[in-house]
């Protein structure tokens, strides 16, 4: 029967204690090497309290949290605590040499791997004679933070040797730790690039360029979300939205909503019946009755030259045409954001967007940011639509328009953004499409922006530029 390992915490009492030490020594003669108490404080210049076991049942009822090492005798059996010495599975009859050499060196360390297994996160030292360097070794090897021989055992010794075995083992767990948050970091990474979305834009002759922050550190993905694909009937369908907070639920919850919108795009649905839709997949997956999500959907007719446009509850988008200052298109007729109202209506409003234009979606984080002296306004939709010529006076488009604006609102703000920021852009170019000969080249995903306090941004391959 195996030996009930008692509940360890996390992290051990070496890790906040810089006073008193306490020392559990495990050895079947503890009068015949533990040394006082007095001596060792006086070595050490602190209190260290020594408790003392003479089997491993006995060291499992002594073995607490406020514990900082132990002092174990690899001489010490693996016997008293309900089990039997330990044995190699892989050896016995007919075994070799240097098999048989394991199997002894196993046993010679069992009650050494059975305290390990019983405190993984206590500082442990090896108590073993003068001349078996070897297996002392072999015991750090194991687990053991250091070793000890037993003929130069002194107050000193011991008292530098507890330090360092325990400053050790801090080291060894918050490395540990390091690496473990590392792996998941890197993981979750991976896993939200993969969530982002790839614009499915091929044969439509229409540019496409798009700017991403997350507004939580350490995140590739927000509250916000985007996606444009073009269904077989040639119309291009764009979408931006916004679920209210931006924490690691409402990404999750921006996920869903895209993928299903992207699935009830493809399937045919538009306008306001793929807004009700929508509605009730965010109320089955949304945690409480109080979140809600922004969008924006438009679709563009297979010619370029005309759009519906839907809004629930979202900032209305900028169109510049060419040669003409970028403009606000109309947002009186928009509904209600999803998740307020159970059986609410989204109008569909058809625009004219001409020949050569740029149409850009965008969530509100672009416009909430502060302005002014003391940051007492907020830029709002009409101070960025005039931030925005002001770049296409500079002949800026595609990557570096979105690229200028999203900086500029930062400086304007006097520092990093709050929330999400997703921007898109799409446009067409008749010359553009004529050289193409009738059909643009593949669109790339958006260039990914991290907030400072996190890695470096990893940012996907441009996309092209609209014809501004």
């Amino acid at each position: 029967m195996p030996v009930p390992v008692p509940q360890q915490r996390s992290a051990s009492a070496a890790e906040t204690s810089h006073g008193d030490l306490t020392l559990l020594v495990i050895e079947d003669d503890p009068a015949g090497t533990t040394l006082t108490v007095p001596e060792l404080s006086a070595a050490a210049g602190t209190r260290v309290r020594v408790r003392t076991a003479r089997n491993l049942t006995e060291a499992a009822r002594l073995l607490t949290d406020d514990v900082d090492c132990i002092l174990l005798d690899l001489a010490l059996p693996a016997t008293g605590a309900g089990n039997g010495p330990v044995a190699d599975p892989g050896t016995g009859a007919g075994a070799g040499p240097e098999e048989e050499q394991v199997s002894a060196r196993a046993d010679e360390l069992a009650a050494l791997t059975h305290v390990l297994r019983l405190a993984p996160h206590h500082a442990v030292l090896a108590l073993t004679a003068q001349d078996d360097t070897e297996l002392a070794a072999e015991a750090v090897r194991v687990g053991a933070q250091d070793y000890l021989f037993r003929g130069e055992l002194d107050a000193r010794v011991l008292s530098r040797a507890i330090r360092y075995a325990v400053e050790r083992k801090r080291a060894d767990i918050a490395q540990h730790q390091l690496t473990e948050s590392r792996l998941r970091a890197q993981e979750n990474a991976r896993l939200e690039r993969g969530l982002l979305p790839t614009p499915l834009l091929d044969g439509s002759g229409l540019s496409f360029a798009a700017r991403y922050r997350p507004g939580r550190s350490r995140a590739l993905l927000g509250g916000d979300f985007y996606d444009v694909v073009r269904t077989p009937d040639g119309t291009v369908h764009a979408m931006i939205g916004d679920v209210c907070g931006h924490g690691p639920d409402e990404a999750a919850l921006g996920v869903e909503l895209r993928i299903a919108w992207r699935a009830l795009t493809l399937a045919g649905l538009c306008g306001d019946d793929l807004l009700a839709t929508l509605q009730q997949v965010l109320e089955h997956e949304r945690q409480s009755e109080e979140i809600f999500a922004t969008l924006c959907t438009v679709d563009i007719a297979p010619d370029g030259r005309q759009a519906g446009l839907c809004l629930a509850g979202h900032p209305a988008p900028l169109l510049a045409r060419h040669g003409r200052p970028a403009r606000l298109l109309p947002y009186e007729d928009g509904g209600p954001a999803l998740g307020l109202l159970p059986r609410a209506r989204w109008p569909r409003r058809q625009v004219e967007l001409g020949g050569a234009w740029s149409l850009m979606l965008y969530t509100d984080g672009l416009i909430e940011g502060r302005v002014g002296t003391g940051g007492s306004e907020r830029l709002g939709q009409d101070g960025m639509a005039a931030m925005v010529n002001s770049r296409l006076e500079q002949g800026l488009t595609g990557d570096e328009l979105l690229e200028a604006a999203v900086s500029e609102v930062r400086e304007l703000n006097g520092g990093e953004l709050t929330d999400d920021v997703a921007v898109l852009l799409l446009g067409r170019d008749p010359e553009r499409i004529r050289r193409w000969g009738g059909c643009a080249p593949r669109s790339h995903p958006a260039s990914v922006d991290r907030p400072p306090s996190s890695t470096p941004p990893v940012r996907a391959a441009g996309a092209h530029r609209p014809p501004l």
